[in-house]
């Protein structure tokens, strides 16, 4: 099958930054290849954020009914079901899969080539079955793969990764998590609610990278009602005839050491991207430490090259939105090649979904910047729904008050997040967001009491307080 196929723009990798990628690079004008081995669907259908929610969504239920004593109501004989809340997340993940490849297959016909690629030269790709690709540009998005060291690796059926822990057919007694970022954070409260007695590990001091001193206090009062932590120690897995024996050993436990049995080990040690098997030495790019190219964030272009990079593979902010923006970039500039136009981009936004939710937004370093804090803890509607924990902290640029970044673990988190992550990207002020309207009693009530203290600190009188007289506590 041996031959040579021109284009435009070929892009390498059909997740979800090379499917916007080759979109718009179609949609400006350019012919284009769109290079995959499998077309299997995104990462966010298959292994990544459907899955993990609708797991998250089951150990959401059981902790709310959990909590029914609270409000009055006796709850007997409640019983989790492992076989079928993990039964409904592989259907329902299979059906986000399944639309994904659907659309896949709605590409215009010769678009789609079934294979793996690998550099040339700077603008020529060469095909697993031995055809050639030259293209005046190409986009790598190729994505990332979870990290399993040596170690992890040896202990075979006994350890799972975001890649493969949905298709346990039940759920496990006792569960090892390795790692405390978003994926480590969310899979371990999810099983903790569902009954599985798990044990978090990390050998860093802060988890989920979180910023502010108090907003990590918050997540570490919430993750040890639910499970062991231990940070701050070095692990040593091995497979044993029942499972897993983690030793450990750090300042974090007692005598500087132990070990415990577990059932299963999932390792959530990071996403390194997937540059493996590209030649890049043969694209001519400058890479990194890392051995990721540089590139323009603004363009996506790496220096002055006709490579563009889209996705988790740019090791920049590996979160689905962003993935989108990238290929929406890299793919109309590669379209645009030689005259790539520099887009802005929006502002830095994560969300764990944990309970409470754990979210961080925009900057928390600027010049002369104040901050605000409100806590959760007896906040009016938060404490009437008995989910009244958690803190929030905004970061505002002096003097006018400018809002430009925020940490927060709260209830309704994700909502509150969308909400500051607006007023960042247009720039709002603290004493402008007061004056907008704030029904009572909401969740959203809660962020007045640090958009006041922002306001105090700054030369920006407040705004009238147009909710006098409302319950302490609102």
């Amino acid at each position: 099958m041996a031959g040579t196929l021109s284009c435009d723009v070929a892009v390498i990798g059909a997740g979800t930054a090379g499917l916007a990628a080759e979109r718009s690079a179609r949609g400006n004008g350019a012919s284009t290849l769109l290079i995959d081995p499998e077309f299997s669907g995104t990462l966010c259908a298959n292994t990544g954020c459907m899955p993990s929610k609708l797991l998250i969504a089951a150990a959401k239920e059981v902790h709310r009914i959990g909590k029914a004593d609270l409000f009055g109501i006796e709850v007997v004989d409640v019983r989790v079901d492992g076989q079928a809340v993990m039964q409904r997340v592989r259907s329902e993940r299979d059906r986000f899969a399944r639309l994904t490849r659907e659309s896949i297959e709605e590409l215009p016909d010769g678009i789609r080539i079934k294979s793996r690629a690998r550099f040339e030269g700077p603008n020529r790709l060469k095909l697993d079955d031995g055809r050639v690709i030259e293209a005046k540009t190409i986009v790598i998005a190729t994505g990332a793969s979870p990290s399993l060291p040596q170690p992890f690796e040896a202990l075979g059926d006994r350890v799972v990764t975001h890649e493969s822990v949905f298709e346990l057919e039940d759920l496990p007694r006792r569960l090892a998590v390795i790692g405390s970022g978003a994926i480590g954070l969310e899979l371990a409260q999810a099983f903790s609610h569902l009954g599985v007695a798990v044990t978090l590990f990390d050998k860093g001091e802060r988890m989920g990278k979180v910023r502010c001193p108090k907003v990590h206090e918050t997540l570490c009062e919430a993750f040890d009602g639910d499970m062991t932590v231990r940070l701050g120690v070095d692990v040593e897995p091995e497979r044993t005839d029942s499972g897993v024996c983690v030793r450990w050993s750090g300042k974090d436990s007692e005598d500087h050491g132990g070990e415990a049995e577990f059932d299963l080990l999932l390792a959530a040690l990071g996403r390194p991207p997937q540059l493996e098997g590209l030649d890049l030495e043969k694209a001519d790019l400058e890479c990194d430490e890392h051995g990721v190219p540089c590139h323009d964030r603004e363009t996506m272009r790496c220096g002055d090259s006709a490579v563009f990079l889209a996705g988790d593979v740019a090791t920049d902010l590996p979160l689905l939105h962003e993935a989108s923006h990238d290929g929406a970039i890299a793919g109309r500039n590669a379209a645009a090649f030689p005259a790539p136009i520099k887009t802005e981009r929006n502002v830095p936004f994560s969300i764990t979904f944990t309970e409470p939710t754990l979210a961080s937004i925009g900057s928390a370093e600027d010049e002369g910047a104040v901050t605000g804090t409100a806590d959760y803890g007896d906040q009016g509607r938060a404490r009437v729904e008995g989910r009244n924990e958690g803190t929030l902290t905004l970061y505002a640029a002096a003097p006018e008050g400018r809002l430009i970044g925020a940490d927060l673990m709260a209830p309704d988190g994700e909502h509150l997040a969308h909400i500051l992550a607006w007023a960042i990207q247009t720039e709002t002020t603290a004493s402008e967001l007061l004056e907008m309207p704030f029904y009572h009693p909401t969740i959203e009530e809660g962020l007045k009491s640090a958009l006041r203290t922002i306001c105090a600190a700054t030369p920006i009188p407040l705004p009238q307080d147009q909710d006098a007289g409302s319950p302490a506590g609102a």
